[in-house]
């Protein structure tokens, strides 16, 4: 009897006793998580063609003969291609601005037509750009002539085919049509861009 209480009491005791003897009290060191970097945008990639609409604003003033200005509203649709050099983006373009800006003396600008060059800076989901070209407008008394324009604006893309934006131009037409009155227009627009 006392063997069989003995060898029980040295099997209770080893079986109490073998968890610690199974590893190690301490445990595994558990190695850190490395966090992913971040992934920058160095540039988006604004190479291909764009249609858009504007709305804005212009005011129009005259030098040397007539007397004209005014100001109004004005809205608009655009056609480009933009190529995408990395840090520089390059396109051309044409848009057109409908008017009726009422000049006085029975005068109004009834449209600003423009054929643009513009140079940028891509900012990633924004482009920096100056752009400048061939203007053409049309006044209900003087007939059309051309001038040039220049100024600079900022578009965002929103999605990889949408982009928003605004643009300032400043416009000059001498000597419009021979008339000897110069004509100047600055305009100010909000822009949104389709690429496809």
């Amino acid at each position: 009897m006392t063997v069989k209480r003995l060898s029980l009491a040295t099997l209770g005791a080893a079986l109490i006793a073998a968890p610690a003897f199974a590893g190690s009290p301490t445990p595994a060191p558990v190695e850190p998580m490395i966090a992913p970097a971040p992934v920058v945008s160095t540039g988006g990639d604004w190479t291909g063609a764009y249609g858009g609409l504007s709305l804005g604003y212009a005011d129009v003033s005259s030098s040397g003969g007539a007397a004209l200005s005014g100001d109004d509203l004005i809205g608009g649709l655009s056609l480009g291609y933009d190529y995408d050099f990395g840090q520089f983006v390059l396109g051309a373009g044409i848009d057109y601005d409908y008017s009726d800006i009422d000049l006085g003396g029975g005068e109004s600008m009834e449209g600003i037509g423009r054929l643009k060059l513009r140079a940028g800076y891509d900012l990633g989901q924004g482009l920096l750009y100056a752009t400048g070209g061939l203007a053409r407008t049309s006044l209900a008394g003087l007939g059309e002539d051309n001038g040039y324009f220049a100024g600079i604006g900022y578009e965002h893309m929103i999605t990889d085919k949408v982009s928003v934006g605004g643009e300032v131009l400043y416009h000059a037409f001498d000597n419009f049509n021979g008339s000897g009155t110069d004509i100047e227009t600055t305009t100010a627009a909000a822009k949104v861009n389709f690429r496809f």
